[in-house]
């Protein structure tokens, strides 16, 4: 599939645009080449590419919005495109939150496109797995993993002269290995937008030691202890309360940032003050584009939570109109300071306490204190004496992120989290935090 430069989405929406005969109308194409391997018991068990090019018109006569999409390209089928939108808003009852179009943005680019990365071809994603597998094999381990390469561009724009577009890269790749036996096993993620960033046998061979180490894990009665959470592991617990930043959550009561008696805790102390988050869409380890693909509105530079206080909350355009506040692009990024220090080093200054490799199955338990619960899972050891001592049997936890975050006794240093221009990525470290709450046992490795 040819990714479409900027000229060439440009005569596109333009063409929409012209076709429409609503009061506004707004166009968002996006087309992504996507390259994938699979591998399971030591053998690849998938390999493909998909390819994909769409085109959503949504049009609005008055409060009325009506949306089409369509995958070609020709006059012909954008017109009919346009006219189904129509169809469609003229039958569709009217929207007492919906806003005009918005206005021009300056988009102002960011790093999200990698030649290396756009090059990654089936030979390169073989080697991936080859790599992955034959290191494994020659540890007696049996290996299982994904490594996915997208290469696609973005385009917005609508009748009021707003228009953006822009090329990006990215990869993932997991990896879990076990055991013959299926009593060890370890895992490790990794995520880049630059190929050149990514080493498949690092990550591989992190896998294997958690996997080797892990065996034979004994029973650790549960209780509060000091914990060290590999970066992983904090983003499952700590990512689900970046996304409860929503102002209007937060202004009816139902959210964690609900102040009693109405309102919201923007400006309050809520977590440590080592505790530093912000957003900010041109940061080369994860960046995202300048633009939120949902509003079209441009992306800024923002503190989320500076010195342990709540700097700023999410406003949709609706809400920050009926709130006096001013909307911009919801964020497609997370990053938080750290220290300079490795999960190792974190570990050689612990008397004693847990390492987690992983949580997983997380479920919320109570939105308003943001209590959660899930399981550790893939490499679980007690540490005692700066070192690690033995593997220990998988945890139930219940913890909110909130008091996780008021707990912290050091931070190490941030490392990149899954997530891809469109979806949510985050620059966290490794948290040594204390009390962390262990409920019960798991049998689960």
């Amino acid at each position: 599939m040819k990714i479409l430069t900027q000229e060439e989405t440009k005569r596109i929406c333009d063409k929409v645009i012209g076709f429409s005969h609503a009061d506004e109308c707004r166009v968002q194409m996006n087309g992504s080449r996507q390259g994938n391997v699979r591998y399971a018991r030591n053998s690849v068990s998938t390999a493909g590419l998909v390819e994909n090019t769409q085109l959503t018109v949504s049009v609005a006569f008055g409060k009325r919005q009506g949306t089409a999409s369509i995958n070609e390209f020709d006059d012909k089928s954008l017109e009919k495109a346009v006219r189904r939108a129509e169809d469609v808003a003229r039958l569709a009852p009217e929207n007492p939150e919906f806003l005009p179009a918005i206005s021009q943005q300056d988009y102002k680019a960011s790093a999200t496109f990698s030649d290396a990365t756009a090059a990654i071809d089936p030979e390169y994603r073989a080697e991936v797995a080859a790599t992955s597998i034959n290191a494994c094999r020659k540890q007696g381990l049996v290996a299982a993993g994904f490594f996915v390469d997208t290469t696609g561009f973005a385009t917005i724009a609508n009748s009021n002269g707003v228009f953006g577009h822009q090329s990006y890269s990215d990869l993932d790749f997991t990896v879990t290995t076990r055991t013959e036996d299926g009593r060890g096993s370890g895992w490790a993620t990794r995520s880049a937008t630059d190929a050149r960033r990514f080493d498949a046998r690092e990550a591989s061979e992190i896998a294997i030691e958690k996997a080797l180490r892990s065996v034979e894990a004994k029973a650790l009665e549960p209780g509060r202890y000091t914990v060290i959470l590999e970066p992983a592991a904090t983003s499952e617990i700590i990512g689900r309360m970046f996304g409860a930043f929503d102002a209007r959550q937060a202004d009816e009561g139902r959210s964690f940032l609900s102040k009693k008696g109405g309102g919201n805790r923007l400006g309050e102390k809520l977590f440590d003050e080592q505790v530093n988050v912000w957003a900010d869409p041109w940061n080369t380890e994860v960046p995202v584009l300048p633009w939120d693909n949902a509003t079209m509105l441009a992306r800024h530079r923002t503190d989320v939570i500076k010195g342990g206080q709540i700097a700023s909350l999410d406003y949709t355009r609706f809400w920050a109109a009926k709130q006096g506040q001013q909307a911009f692009g919801r964020h497609g990024n997370m990053i938080m300071a750290g220290g300079g220090k490795s999960t190792e080093e974190l570990i050689a200054n612990t008397k004693k306490g847990v390492l987690v490799t992983r949580t997983w199955y997380i479920r919320m338990v109570d939105p308003q204190s943001l209590l959660l619960t899930g399981l550790t899972r893939d490499g679980t050891f007690y540490i005692e004496n700066g070192k690690i001592k033995h593997p220990i049997k998988n945890f139930r936890f219940n913890e909110s992120p909130v008091s996780m975050l008021n707990n912290i006794e050091e931070l190490g240093k941030p490392v990149v989290i899954g997530g891809d221009e469109v979806r949510f990525q985050m620059l966290i470290p490794p948290m040594k935090v204390r009390d962390f709450n262990f409920t019960s046992l798991s049998d689960a490795v």
